[in-house]
Parts: structure tokens; sequence; C-alpha cells
């Protein structure tokens, strides 16, 4: 008898750390939400450390994506929004699908400037938007054009140069092994 209590305890504080992961990630209920307002950025290149490169490159079986200034794939999220702008990732989110930020300007390389904003997040870093719509690397993307973070989820996806998602699914290679496990609860990583 003194088992079966132990063994539901354990079952109780791992639901518990479940939901709490989830929320963290903006999916589904009190998830940690938060309305940003953008603010207009300068779009030209200034050459000053802080700035931020928004490039393009053609990613085998997904097309034209866009990057950032070391060639990683940058992704949007179907939680946030673009108009009016509102960024969801935060917290254990953030840590697996960290924020495009910039310190300066965003330059632009094959990509409209005027479809580059930023928007402030919570912790006061400053997230480019394209086209309205936060973007993001996927920290399971070790080198520069990798896309494992294609369709996660089925809430984040590549980006196009005109802020559209790309809805082809990406490789049939396998993501990198991970610790954790996928619960399918759409806690949207």
């Amino acid at each position: 008898m003194l088992a079966i209590k132990h063994i539901t305890g354990y079952a109780a504080t791992g639901a518990a750390v479940l939901a709490l992961t989830l929320a963290g990630c903006g999916g589904g209920g009190g998830g940690s939400k938060s309305s940003s307002t953008p603010s207009s950025s300068s779009t030209q290149s200034s050459g000053s450390a802080g700035s931020a490169t928004l490039n393009t490159a053609n990613i085998a079986k997904l097309g034209t994506v866009v990057t950032d200034s070391k060639g990683f794939v940058l992704y949007r999220f179907d939680a946030d929004s673009a108009n009016p702008t509102r960024i969801s990732c935060y917290n254990t989110c953030a840590t697996v699908w960290p924020a495009a930020t910039a310190k300066g300007s965003v330059t632009t390389n094959g990509i409209d400037k005027s479809l580059v904003s930023t928007a402030k997040r919570t912790d006061g870093s400053t997230q480019i938007t394209l086209a309205g719509w936060p973007l993001y690397r996927y920290s399971k993307d070790a080198e520069p054009k990798e896309a494992y973070g294609q369709g996660v989820d089925g809430t984040w996806f590549a980006v196009t140069p005109s802020g559209a998602k790309i809805t082809t699914p990406a490789s049939a290679s396998p993501a990198p092994t991970s610790t954790s496990t996928n619960t399918g609860g759409g806690g949207g990583y």
C-alpha cells in the first residue's frame, strides 16, 4: 500500500511539471503570453556591433527561407500573431526556440526591408519581426541551413522572405536525438 502511494505521488508530481513546462511555451491555457507593440527599426546597414542581418538561403525540400547572419534557419510560431505583433514564446519555450534578436539595426539581403521591424520582449530584448511575425531559431539546428524545426508540433515553420510560413515537410532525416520526449500535448516545442 505504501508503494502505491509513492507511485501516485510521483505521477502527480510528473503531471504538474509537465503542465508547467507546457505553459512556458505559450501553448494552451495559462501560458506566458504578452502583447508586444512593434517598434520601428532601422534596416539600413550601420556596421555597428549589435546589428543583425537577415539573409535568404535555399534549403533542400523547403526552398528559399530566411536565415540569420550565421546562416541558421529562422522560424515563426503559430501561437504568435502578426497584426498586431504578439510574442508568445517565453521561459522554457524560449530555451528551445531562442528569439532572433537585434541590439542595433537590422540589415537585409534578399528581403524587402519594409517588412522588417522589431518588438520588445518582456525581458527588454528586441526581437526581429518579419511581416509582423516574431522570428526564432531552433536550438536543435546545430549547423547553418539545418531545418529540424520545420513543422515541429504543427506550429513552428521556416519563414519565407515575405514572412509566410513554409508548410512543406522538411527532409526525412531524423532530428538530433533529445533527452526529452514529445508528449504530444500541443505545447509548441
